[in-house]
């Protein structure tokens, strides 16, 4: 498993889809995942430290699992399926660790409230991470090397690719939302 942090919470100005964007802690390798505007929001919320006057959903999850004596450890993307994304709630309860199957997006909202590491599989980052070129801000193969890419490369890139296109990459690597 490689270590994540949540590198900004982008929306595509065209189809006004968000996807959060989690980079890798010791490399340059990025992961675009699309999420819901409230999973979005509950993310961003957390992560700008606005008060909300009521719990939101992941709160409200994060209280629970408090009240019934486990805790969050960790969160890990788990594998990537026909385009769909799945994760793991990693918790501890009475001394034993224990896997619950979540939605990415869910679990990251919960993450970052818990203040726990976000992880995604080797096998996540091999299939759907990105290096981006730092001039263009254009997805590079998945080597990260320059040169020629195939046409393979270029059908699993596709989606990523237009959706890329359609944001404002120029403050990437300032973290900036």
């Amino acid at each position: 498993m490689i270590e994540m942090a949540i590198d900004s919470i982008r929306m595509s100005m065209m189809n006004y889809q968000r996807v959060v964007i989690l980079k890798e802690k010791d490399a340059e390798r990025y992961l675009p995942i699309w999420i819901g505007p409230a999973e979005a929001d509950s993310i961003a919320v957390k992560l700008q430290d606005v008060a909300v006057p009521r719990p939101l959903t992941h709160d409200l999850l994060g209280s629970v699992i408090d009240a019934l004596g486990a805790a969050v450890t960790s969160i890990v993307v788990s594998d990537l399926k026909n385009d769909t994304f799945y994760a793991k709630i990693i918790l501890t309860v009475d001394g034993e660790s224990m896997e619950i199957d979540s939605r990415p997006s869910d679990a990251i909202a919960l993450a970052v409230r818990a203040e726990v590491p976000i992880y995604a599989d080797e096998s996540v980052l091999d299939k759907a991470g990105i290096f981006l070129d730092k001039d263009s801000g254009k997805p590079l193969p998945a080597s990260g090397e320059k040169g020629k890419v195939s046409q393979e490369e270029l059908d699993r890139l596709g989606p990523f690719t237009d959706f890329i296109e359609t944001l404002n990459l120029d403050d990437l690597e300032k973290g900036s939302s």
